[in-house]
């Protein structure tokens, strides 16, 4: 049993994708710990480049479970495409890929929030990705948000709903030109959570525990950069997470003493 983490020690681009396919043939089981659809980890397979954003680096390995753990935001619209994108590598997805119950969402009103929060700064902008990511952990740690699970609840839309609602209030504060077609923006996320919802759920916490009882070896890989970590990093220019060694342990529920090599 053997729990390892790869990180940046940048902000960033520093090939942590290419490096976790490298790696993971040593492994039963690479897990991303934290993050959004920020992060892009260019992988190159027969002259063909593809574009990760979500899904771990591992995936293209037969043998290795892929897992999404609780500490990542999810943009179902941008999974969607990912997933599709996959489709003619014949992957098999649904076996090879779980993502944790306590992952957040991240809502269409939530990119909205990000573009008009930017936009009302100016020049003093902070060269936000404008992906929602920030907008869905503020609701995280405000204890509003929406989780991966909850899409299984029977009054999932009434609490998306309300959500929505309260975002709307609070993009009109910020005082800026936001053009936008809601409506059609969570036609397009309704759609894309079912397809989240073709894959298994599972707590994370409790699936790495066990596996690391079994003895299988788990990767965890990191996305964006330790210097831009929300604490340690150049702040404010800082991503919303913690992208340093520590993440790994709250973004996936593996206890300190458990992880080796970093």
């Amino acid at each position: 049993m053997t729990v390892d983490l790869l990180l940046g020690l940048q902000w960033g681009d520093e090939g942590k994708g290419k490096i976790v396919d490298v790696l993971t043939s040593n492994y039963d089981i690479i897990a991303r710990f934290q993050g959004g659809p920020n992060a892009g980890h260019t992988l190159e397979f027969d002259g063909i480049k593809h574009v990760l954003r979500t899904i771990p680096s591992g995936i293209f390995h037969k043998t290795a479970v892929n897992i999404i753990g609780n500490g990542v935001v999810i943009d179902p619209v941008v999974f969607q495409k990912e997933i599709e994108g996959l489709a003619k590598f014949n992957l098999d997805i649904k076996s090879k890929l779980i993502i944790s119950r306590k992952a957040h969402l991240i809502l269409p009103t939530h990119r909205l929030l990000d573009a008009a929060s930017e936009a009302s700064k100016g020049k003093a902008k902070i060269g936000s990705t404008l992906k929602g990511i920030g907008p869905t952990y503020m609701d995280k740690t405000g204890r509003n948000g929406l989780r991966v699970g909850d899409t299984e609840l029977e009054d999932f839309k009434e609490r998306y709903r309300a959500l929505a609602d309260k975002h709307e209030e609070m993009i009109k504060f910020y005082d800026v030109n936001i053009q936008y077609n809601l409506a059609e923006m969570e036609k397009e996320f309704f759609e894309s959570i079912e397809v989240l919802k073709t894959l298994d759920f599972i707590d994370s916490e409790e699936y790495l525990a066990q596996a690391q009882k079994a003895g299988k070896s788990i990767l965890c890989e990191g996305a964006q950069g330790s210097l831009l970590d929300v604490d340690f990093g150049t702040y404010p220019f800082v991503t919303s997470s913690n992208t340093t060694a520590a993440g790994a342990c709250t973004g996936l529920g593996i206890a300190p003493n458990r992880i080796k090599e970093v």
